[in-house]
């Protein structure tokens, strides 16, 4: 039983032995022409930390290894995924639901900005609502075959992720965040939010981790001395990786052509999902 049990086994994803009531599956059906193998959710427990940036470049790696890949953008009010990608192009419907859009490298994508007349436009919308499009992009898009699914979910530990995690059947989840000691202690609120949906932590990236002077080649905390590694291991987490403050990463963002850097940084973490799937018969 978990030391925040509360005793409301209708109100609990926890499937613990002193469980009382059935639990109920929320999780929504993919589209009948949907074959996805495993989701895995990019979360953060506050925004401006780089979960949109690691869930690119993740992406990316998994298609540089041999893996159909897709990102559902499920960060409904913040969608910048197409951008990193330099896509434009919309959705086609079909009669029967709606076909992702396709990077250089063939990542599956869908965003809500592909679908706005323009990608400047706020999208001022209530916590129902936006639950109902991240919905939507999983039940009515045609995905077709995916190996991995990267989500990069809204910001937080509120109402909608909550939503998103219970709507969509996710295997395991990537936390991000980056070295200041507050955002250290918001990184623990997703971490435990993550246990009490129990939903398996496959590994915490801290981005703006550290600069290495191109000069002398000695690295700078510009951000602080990191703490992750002490959370890591205070919550049992064996995969860590710290992304360095790289203008590359901005430069390739800004220009479409995230896919065009190099990713092998997090190639560790791509090993460990594959690893991950082997493990539970995938």
């Amino acid at each position: 039983m978990s030391e925040s049990c509360n005793h409301d086994c209708s109100s609990c994803s926890s499937n613990c032995e002193q469980r009382t009531a059935e639990q109920t599956d929320f999780h929504e059906k993919p589209h009948e022409k949907s074959n996805i193998k495993k989701v895995i959710g990019i979360v953060s427990g506050k925004g401006g930390v780089g979960k949109s940036l690691v869930t690119s470049l993740l992406a990316v790696q998994a298609k540089k290894n041999g893996h159909q890949t897709a990102i559902l953008d499920a960060d409904i009010t913040g969608p910048s995924i197409p951008k990193s990608f330099g896509i434009k192009e919309r959705p086609l419907g079909m009669d029967d639901g709606m076909l992702p859009v396709k990077s250089a490298l063939g990542i599956k994508l869908i965003s809500l900005n592909l679908l706005l007349e323009n990608d400047t436009d706020p999208v001022v919308w209530r916590g129902p609502v936006i639950a109902g499009a991240v919905k939507q992009f999983w039940t009515d898009v045609i995905w077709e075959d995916v190996d991995f699914m990267f989500v990069d979910m809204p910001p937080g530990t509120g109402d909608v992720p909550l939503t998103v995690f219970q709507t969509l059947p996710i295997d395991g989840i990537v936390v991000v965040a980056s070295p200041q000691e507050l955002v250290g202690m918001i990184v623990e609120k997703a971490v435990k939010m993550a246990n009490m949906m129990n939903i398996p932590i496959i590994a915490i990236v801290e981005n703006m981790s550290y600069f290495k002077c191109p000069d002398c080649g000695k690295e700078h905390h510009i951000f602080g001395e990191s703490r992750i590694d002490f959370i890591a291991e205070k919550f049992d987490i064996d995969t860590v990786c710290k992304l360095p403050i790289d203008p590359n990463f901005a430069a390739a963002t800004d220009k479409g052509e995230i896919e065009k850097v190099d990713s092998s940084i997090l190639n560790k973490i791509i090993e460990k999902i594959g690893r991950f799937c082997v493990s539970h018969g995938v």
